[in-house]
């Protein structure tokens, strides 16, 4: 029995890009398909410098096609070339946002480490250097810069469907929440969380900015792939806490980057430690050093380090980063220097 084209996707649907879960017929990667006789020849194109991904990609594709009934041989074809320069995707289409000197992803390989509060401060902490920043949330899930920032806005749209932001503290924001009531839940399929991450990413009127920061969501799923095949990143942050548990996820998420071309800028250390108010003991409640030894191992700056602090958690729960309601504070300061240690890794590029 003559095998289709139709079955053959369905087949190479089972192989993942390494590092995502999406696979490489949704990817776009299968450029063309010839069946004869029992024969397949599938051709393939990717853009990467990693000889390991074309590698696995072609084993694991030919092993699914030799399981089809009907298929005597497999061959996968791949068409390797180098990535554009300043692009992170393994694919193609990625490119510069419009007026966006830099675009920065804040990722971790798991939930419950406080990346959105890195996000938001960070964010805070550049544009306190003086830089035009913008924030975006795409997290499309579970948002919640919008909390962060304590606005309840909606955005507004010109006459030609393009997303004005918000703007607070002297940022330009995006997020779902500014779309969505607080108890709504983002009911979507991939294809809808895609099609409202690259709106977000490209629709959006984010005019000159020298830094436009992005929220992930946690893990290495659709929506950094989306990210990665759409944006050129200047680079990825990447925040754990300090124990082996988050250190482990953090890892997936420095594997995920070096695979798909993206430069990890460094990483950060969140909830480091804790200061007791009465009587400034420091107390190390999720392990000592973590931080600075995987970031020794991943060959990373470690950006910097972070304290558990109630003063930082009321803040976002009230709405204003605490690097905004109170830039004197050690929390404040620390996120300043870690933004000027990405302005320095970024200008020495």
């Amino acid at each position: 029995m003559a095998v289709s084209e139709d079955q053959i996707k369905e087949a190479l649907k089972s192989v993942k890009y390494p590092g995502f879960s999406r696979d490489i017929v949704s990817f776009g990667l299968v450029k063309g398909i010839e069946a004869r006789n029992g024969d397949v020849i599938v051709q393939l194109a990717l853009a990467t410098n990693d000889p390991h991904v074309p590698q696995t990609i072609k084993n694991e594709a030919e092993t699914a096609l030799r399981n089809l009934a009907g298929v005597r041989e497999a061959r996968v074809r791949i068409d390797i070339h180098a990535p554009p320069v300043g692009s992170g995707s393994p694919g193609t289409g990625a490119g510069k946002i419009p007026g966006v000197k830099h675009v920065i992803a804040v990722a971790s390989g798991k939930g419950g480490v406080g990346k959105s509060t890195v996000a938001a401060n960070l964010a805070v902490a550049l544009e306190q250097t003086k830089a035009k920043v913008g924030l975006c949330d795409c997290d499309i899930y579970g948002p919640s810069i919008s909390l962060m920032f304590g606005s309840r806005e909606r955005p507004m749209a010109t006459e030609d469907n393009r997303i004005i932001p918000i703007e607070q503290y002297g940022l330009r924001l995006m997020s779902m929440g500014f779309l969505l009531d607080d108890t709504s839940p983002a009911i979507l399929r991939g294809p809808m969380v895609t099609r409202y991450t690259q709106q977000f990413l490209r629709q959006v009127e984010w005019g000159e900015l020298d830094y436009l920061v992005l929220d992930l969501p946690p893990g290495t799923g659709d929506i950094q792939l989306t990210i990665v095949q759409t944006v050129a990143l200047s680079g990825a942050i990447i925040v754990t806490t300090p124990q082996e548990v988050a250190l482990i996820d953090a890892r997936k998420a420095f594997a995920m980057f070096q695979k798909v071309n993206v430069p990890v800028l460094g990483l950060i250390e969140n909830m480091s430690y804790f200061v007791c108010p009465s009587d400034g003991g420091r107390y190390d409640i999720f392990g000592s050093g973590g931080g600075e030894r995987e970031a020794k191992r991943i060959r990373v700056p470690l950006l910097g380090q972070i304290p558990i602090d109630i003063a930082t958690r009321e803040a976002g729960d009230r709405g204003r980063p605490v690097t905004a309601e109170d830039p004197s504070s050690a929390v404040s300061a620390e996120f300043r220097r870690i933004a000027e240690r990405i302005g320095e890794i970024l200008l020495a590029r």
